[in-house]
């Protein structure tokens, strides 16, 4: 199945890993100006272009009005999700002049986790995963931070095995980061959760990061 690539209009670096052939590519917003400075097209353009001058980039155009429920990247990822695509790839969602576009985006991640996909928020520095009642993992070749998060009340049967810091059988509480500022140590490294949804933040390639 093909993976979905949502360009967002937040920092942004370069679009790496590259999308490959197949996966569908969509601008949110002024995310098409990231693309265009990529040298790269849509496949589609989606949103109310509050931020942008409207442009027609001669690909597939959802407008739509600027007094609407979803976000732009919202959108976006519904419009993934009709197209059947449940792997998600979304730059330029973290960062920025407004924080509180990071954490809707944030929330964003929850819808896919809600409707059985997945996505990371990919950063110039660091990404952001989450995931319920599974686990993720990561190569030997991981370095920098990780943080692990509790998300919306308590998580339960955390195990962290591979990281400078481990952790058996563990509660995560979103009201106290005790898993906060890990660090890859060498080796390869898990993340599982039994009962609960948990967020990852870590430094590094977002493709490090597989979900299992």
């Amino acid at each position: 199945m093909s993976k979905c690539y949502i360009i967002a209009a937040g920092d942004m670096g370069e679009l790496s890993p590259a999308p490959e052939k197949g996966d569908l590519i969509i601008a949110a917003d002024a995310g098409y100006l990231h693309l265009e400075r990529l040298g790269l097209k849509p496949d589609l353009l989606i949103g109310d272009f509050d931020s942008m001058e409207f442009v027609d980039p001669g690909c597939e155009i959802l407008r739509f009005p600027v007094e609407k429920d979803d976000t732009d990247t919202m959108l976006a990822v519904k419009a993934g999700l009709e197209r059947g695509c449940r792997d998600f790839m979304i730059y330029g969602a973290l960062g920025g002049k407004r924080f509180d576009h990071s954490i809707a985006n944030m929330q964003t991640l929850g819808y896919l986790n809600a409707h059985s996909a997945r996505g990371v928020l990919v950063g110039i520095n660091e990404n952001v995963a989450l995931f319920s009642d599974s686990a993720v993992r990561f190569p030997a070749e991981a370095e920098g931070t990780v943080s692990v998060f509790a998300v919306g009340g308590k998580a339960s049967g955390v195990t962290v095995e591979g990281l400078f810091y481990g952790a058996e059988d563990i509660e995560l509480d979103w009201a106290f980061p005790l898993a906060a500022c890990n660090k890859f140590n060498g080796r390869p490294a898990s993340v599982s959760v039994r009962s609960g949804t948990l967020a990852v933040i870590w430094e590094g390639r977002p493709d490090w990061l597989c979900f299992m």
